[in-house]
């Protein structure tokens, strides 16, 4: 009998110790590259029927009501190019929220303005420590990835919680989400873009605010990089025209709220 009771006492902790690998065995990780068909004419973005089943699956964003005139303003944030200053600048003068997402490189090289961010009232969100291609790494490394950029942000700022994340390069997959989410995070994609990321390539505010503008619609998560002189000379501007035409801006967790709440009351 004790023989007996070893084996299924051995054979209960070999379960319990794989359990963590098989959470995660049912989804996919073949590798997925965020996309969709742009917002034109005040028409919403459309990421199509495979990405908004794994979006709604997983209790991630891209975009928000089609029928409200809201825009979520969201930048990454992998390095400092000098920008960023300007921007919270023009953010604090025209009362606008924005969420910041960040990495290890910037935590370490930056740390006052993050700081300054969470001061001023705005999000900051992971970006992973090194920005890797999360498909590539384990769960635990996924997790550790996450948790260093947490634990650096509490360091910096005195805030212990993060909710959002935002995949490096856009790339993802189904098991890298659920890994996420059971960590706590929800996944902010983005309903607006444009190759803005590139120092080299920067062609003046008219480019940024001429791609803003042509792509905007109700319910938009606008995904800037704050490297980008073209954004930094621009958002004022960008910002002041869209008031102008009735847009709102708001925060995540308003996006969030609104998800469940019909007319919620945070902002």
């Amino acid at each position: 009998m004790k023989l007996i009771y070893k084996i299924m006492l051995a054979a209960n902790l070999l379960l319990l110790t794989a359990l963590p690998a098989a959470v995660h065995a049912e989804y996919s990780n073949s590798p997925l590259h965020w996309g969709f068909k742009k917002g034109r004419n005040g028409r919403q973005a459309d990421a199509g029927r495979m990405f908004e089943v794994i979006i709604e699956e997983q209790g991630a964003v891209y975009k928000g009501d089609k029928n409200k005139k809201d825009i979520y303003l969201t930048f990454d944030n992998g390095y400092e190019n000098g920008y960023t200053e300007k921007i919270l600048d023009t953010l604090k003068k025209e009362k606008v929220p924005a969420a910041f997402f960040v990495t290890g490189h910037y935590l370490e090289s930056a740390p006052e303005l993050v700081e300054r961010m969470v001061y001023e009232g705005h999000i900051v969100g992971n970006h992973s420590w090194h920005h890797p291609d999360m498909t590539q790494i384990s769960d635990e490394k996924l997790k550790k990835e996450l948790e260093m950029v947490r634990a650096e942000t509490e360091k910096i700022t005195g805030k212990k919680h993060m909710a959002y994340l935002r995949p490096p390069r856009g790339i993802f997959s189904e098991r890298t989400m659920a890994v996420a989410k059971e960590a706590g995070y929800t996944h902010v994609f983005w309903s607006l873009a444009f190759v803005d990321w590139n120092t080299n390539q920067q062609r003046g505010w008219e480019y940024s605010y001429d791609k803003i503008m042509s792509q905007i619609h109700p319910g938009a998560v606008l995904l800037l990089h704050t490297v980008s002189k073209d954004n930094a000379d621009a958002l004022g501007k960008v910002i002041r025209d869209l008031k102008e035409q009735g847009y709102t801006f708001k925060s995540l967790d308003y996006l969030m709220v609104s998800q469940h709440l019909k007319n919620p009351m945070l902002y």
